[in-house]
């Protein structure tokens, strides 16, 4: 399956550039489409792992010399995703700072901003020599144990705090606390105010939370904020000063549950809402074998098939090694 990438990988950037190839790994429906041609299996939740896996030791290899590179990882490999950049960086000739700053970015928000059930446990960030980048990562349901899937690109990236996602996928729940959703503006706008002021007064207006009348719609009781332990992040993010809504999110020590906080004192003391819309849309698109979530939709499997077999086919062959690689892929499917 490494060896499989390896070739892929060749063909995609031969024909389409390093940037083709990180458009295409930020679209779920082409990454679900590639885990399947890979050969893993089409409805579980270690497609992704797997996929991100055989690309990263596919890029140890033929990624210096595309351009390309991949860091991070699941578990604790995700947790060392800034060190592999910092190194990656330098082999590229790239300033490692704005990478790593986009990487934790992008798993601030899945784990702090989007809180929608879903525990981040993996995190592969891919990124080509243009300094240009997407990241794939996964969450779990403890409770479940289904995953979703979060896809970010660089590309067109405006904001990291605003609809940033290139897709996220997995099955849509009804309520959860979405603090990057075009309506959650008046929240991002409320909240570096609240931390601006001494962090007593926002601890006294938590205090009164659970005397206020929470409105079914929302997600946030008074049992998910703990008071006590807000003090210590107030007290950070009053000297800090952030300047905005993305400075806040980026300070250190910042979890979940602060934000959650600092979110109901937004809405119920300030009457700024963040949104409960929740941005998932369930793209597996080929079903399972088991029949679950669908049976296999052969049609869009086929066509899936002959998209990815009409760019491997167009790709540029240059190199012995290259076409034999693509005879391989060829008896894969047969006309």
């Amino acid at each position: 399956m490494t060896a499989l990438s390896e070739a892929i990988l060749w063909v995609l950037a031969d024909s389409f550039g390093t940037k083709g190839v990180l458009e295409r790994l930020s679209d779920p429906y082409w990454f679900q489409a590639l885990g399947c041609l890979l050969g893993f299996d089409w409805h579980s939740s270690g497609l992704t792992t797997t996929t991100c896996g055989a690309l990263k030791e596919a890029l140890k290899r033929v990624g210096p010399e595309l351009g390309l590179f991949a860091a991070g990882g699941k578990g604790a490999t995700s947790r060392r995703a800034p060190e592999e950049l910092t190194q990656l960086a330098g082999e590229a000739a790239l300033d490692p700072n704005p990478l790593i700053h986009a990487s934790r970015m992008t798993a601030k928000v899945d784990s702090a901003c989007l809180q929608d059930g879903y525990q981040i446990y993996h995190h592969v960030f891919f990124f080509d020599r243009g300094g240009r980048w997407c990241v794939v990562q996964q969450g779990m349901d403890p409770k479940t144990r289904m995953a979703r899937r979060y896809h970010w690109i660089s590309e067109g990236l405006s904001s990291f705090v605003e609809e940033p996602h290139k897709a996220v996928v997995g099955k849509q729940r009804e309520a959860i606390l979405n603090l990057v959703a075009h309506e959650a503006a008046p929240a991002r706008e409320t909240i570096p105010e609240i931390v601006a002021r001494p962090p007593e007064e926002t601890l006294a207006e938590l205090k009164r939370i659970p005397s206020l009348a929470m409105p079914r719609r929302h997600g946030i009781v008074p049992a998910d904020v703990s008071p006590k332990g807000m003090r210590k992040v107030l007290l950070n993010l009053y000297e800090r000063s952030p300047r905005d809504f993305q400075e806040v999110l980026a300070t250190p020590g910042l979890g979940p549950k602060s934000l959650r906080a600092l979110a109901l004192v937004s809405e119920l003391i300030w009457e700024a809402p963040a949104s409960i819309r929740d941005p998932a849309r369930f793209a597996y698109a080929h079903g399972g074998k088991d029949g679950t979530p669908y049976p296999v939709d052969r049609a869009t499997y086929d066509k899936t098939i002959a998209s990815l077999r009409k760019a491997i086919l167009q790709a540029k062959v240059g190199r012995r090694e290259r076409m034999e690689a693509l005879k391989r892929l060829h008896r894969l499917f047969p006309p």
